[in-house]
């Protein structure tokens, strides 16, 4: 089973300016389904964002990508 919060992890410290302000929390629900949540410092959100969303659905496919072996659910939110 990946470990969906270092992979989004990784990708968002790369995209910002403070990256030692990034938070990634991963929590299972009761059927499975795996909630990333995405802290950043304010000045970092556009950027994690991007335009019309671009980059965060980027990285919304990624995670989804990596839950396909293992037939599991992942979404991303960005807080």
């Amino acid at each position: 089973m990946p470990d969906y919060g270092s992979i989004v992890e990784f990708i968002v410290r790369r995209l910002v300016n403070q990256p030692d302000e990034v938070s990634v929390s991963t929590e299972r629900s009761g059927s499975g389904a795996a909630m990333v949540t995405i802290s950043t410092a304010q000045d970092d959100i556009g950027r994690v964002i991007g335009k019309h969303g671009a980059t965060i659905n980027a990285i919304r496919l990624v995670a989804k990508a990596a839950s396909v072996k293992p037939g599991e659910k992942v979404d991303v939110d960005l807080s």
